[in-house]
């Protein structure tokens, strides 16, 4: 094929490819607006995606819980009522009417140890409320901090698709002047279509993980302040502070107080009835009025008790196992982000020397090119290579911000 119409061909392509980058920039205008501290994020997507829904009605009923323990009765109050009379039989006008009302009591204590059960599912809840706001921060920096690596390579991908853009149009200035042949007029424009489509490739993974962070938080993408207060120089790191652990331990605490309450409760609750009757000896006979006081005493027993008692003490086993499990985790995750925090840092500087060099021998290739002592294929490599360094660094630079992020999040630390 004659290489003028190769050129034009992959003039036309470009073209295409360049209008397309602008068809998608027109369909996803960036608005201007303040960047969103991760902060701001983390109360905006609470209030959007209702991710305490769960917690806070755990909240509701232990607050009912505990308003239930400090009443004196065990159970609601009932009412009674009852007749007797001779009508089918004698027809003498015998006549008994009965009303009164059956309290359930609580036993000795039992009061007390209802009311320590429902302080701590209280405690329970309000920290569920907390342990779920964190994983709901941690989903945010993980989104964050990928956010910024794609939108770092997006800006690294535009700035290589503009260089050979300028490059191929050096070139073909060139070779119209019959410096340089046609071949590399073609080796130019097929670098530059690469890069062009790489832009795009990386302007739409930019886009789609955009619209992921609207969709939870409601707030714009394209300026986020992900930085925190890093507690990276921290020397001794402790998962004592870390409120999933405080979480285990309350769950402990609750365990306990309810296995008491099913070991203090040996049997139901007795009743106190109390009531009014009044009795007709016959038709005619004025009605005679008493007062009825009864009390009625369930008696405990194994078949009852144990079912109860070996539940509990079951649930209280757990709660414990659970809770060193976790201590154990938790450390583990601790160490492993101090460490991930200091190798990212090491990696960054080492990718920011890898980078600097490029960039130098890159300068140094275009220059011996532009005073036509260089060779194109040449130049080409090494602006790759300078590019993809480049890419490398700014990915590498986000990994350390995600790093530091996940130590705050191993730690417990909310934005």
């Amino acid at each position: 094929m004659n290489p003028s119409k190769q050129l034009s061909g992959l003039r036309r392509l470009a073209a295409s490819i360049c209008w397309g980058g602008v068809l998608l920039a027109l369909t996803n205008p960036a608005q201007a607006a303040p960047p969103s501290t991760l902060a701001q994020a983390l109360d905006a997507a609470w209030q959007r995606t209702q991710a305490g829904a769960a917690a806070q009605g755990q909240q509701l009923r232990a607050r009912a819980e505990q308003q239930a323990a400090n009443n004196w009765l065990a159970a609601p109050p009932a009412l009674t009522f009852s007749q007797r009379d001779d009508r089918w039989q004698g027809k003498h006008g015998t006549q008994e009417r009965e009303v009164g009302i059956v309290l359930p009591l609580r036993l000795p204590g039992q009061r007390a140890l209802n009311q320590a059960a429902a302080q701590a599912e209280l405690g329970v809840a309000e920290l569920t409320l907390t342990v779920t706001r964190l994983q709901l921060a941690g989903q945010l920096r993980e989104l964050a901090w990928s956010l910024a690596s794609l939108q770092a390579e997006s800006q690294a991908a535009q700035t290589q698709s503009r260089y050979l853009q300028a490059l191929s149009l050096d070139v073909e200035r060139r070779i119209s002047s019959g410096d340089l042949a046609p071949s590399d007029g073609l080796a130019a424009q097929g670098e530059q279509l690469a890069a062009a489509a790489e832009a795009l490739a990386a302007a739409q993974r930019l886009q789609a993980e955009r619209l992921r962070w609207t969709s939870l938080t409601g707030l714009a993408a394209d300026e986020i302040d992900a930085a925190e207060a890093s507690i990276a120089g921290k020397a001794v790191f402790s998962a004592e502070g870390h409120p999933a652990l405080a979480l285990a331990s309350q769950a402990v605490e609750l365990a306990r107080r309810q296995a008491e309450v099913a070991f203090g409760n040996r049997s139901d609750a007795p009743e106190l009835n109390l009531g009014y009757r009044s009795d007709r000896s016959e038709f005619g006979q004025p009605s005679q009025g008493s007062m009825l006081i009864g009390l009625r005493l369930p008696l405990g027993n194994d078949v009852r008790n144990k079912p109860l008692q070996a539940a509990a003490q079951s649930a209280l086993d757990s709660a414990l196992a659970e809770q060193i499990r976790l201590r154990l985790t938790l450390e583990t995750e601790q160490a492993s982000a101090v460490g991930a925090v200091q190798a990212a840092k090491a990696q960054v500087e080492l990718q920011r020397q890898r980078a600097s060099l490029l960039r130098q021998r890159r300068d140094l290739i275009d220059k011996s090119f532009q005073a036509g002592q260089g060779a194109l294929p040449d130049l080409l490599l090494a602006g790759h290579s300078a590019a993809q360094a480049d890419v490398d660094l700014a990915r590498q630079t986000a990994a350390l911000g995600a790093a530091q992020a996940r130590l705050l999040q191993s730690e417990g630390v909310l934005p």
